[in-house]
């Protein structure tokens, strides 16, 4: 499986709320931005944490519209994001950039811009 075709798999489990799917896709000690509260999380088990935390207060739905490949094997995604309260109310729509870095075929880390 490509990277790009990765990613794709990641948003659609993502979107369906099959947190082990996108959790297997990455690394272990995975490096990944808390969006919501701030800082970073590290490791697959601080990950789960944050969207379980998450989901329980917010509906995300993040959807790829391109992803763009660079010399350095990152891959940039931008995407659509579409973040409601749990009234259905919009907390944020409008479109983010998901920077990814890769260890072998798994996601060692992630940046939003």
């Amino acid at each position: 499986m490509t990277r790009s075709a990765l990613l794709e798999r990641v948003y659609e489990a993502f979107n369906a709320r099959d947190i082990d799917t996108v959790l297997g896709a990455l690394h272990p000690d995975v490096d990944w931005p808390n969006g919501w509260e701030g800082g970073r999380i590290t490791g697959r088990d601080g990950v789960r944490d944050y969207w379980t935390r998450q989901w329980a207060v917010l509906d995300p739905k993040v959807t790829p519209i391109s992803i763009t490949a660079h010399s350095d094997g990152r891959l940039t995604v931008r995407v659509r994001q579409l973040v409601k309260d749990r009234a259905g109310n919009a907390v944020f729509d409008g479109e983010v950039e998901h920077v990814y870095a890769f260890e072998g075929d798994l996601i060692r880390a992630m940046d939003i811009r």
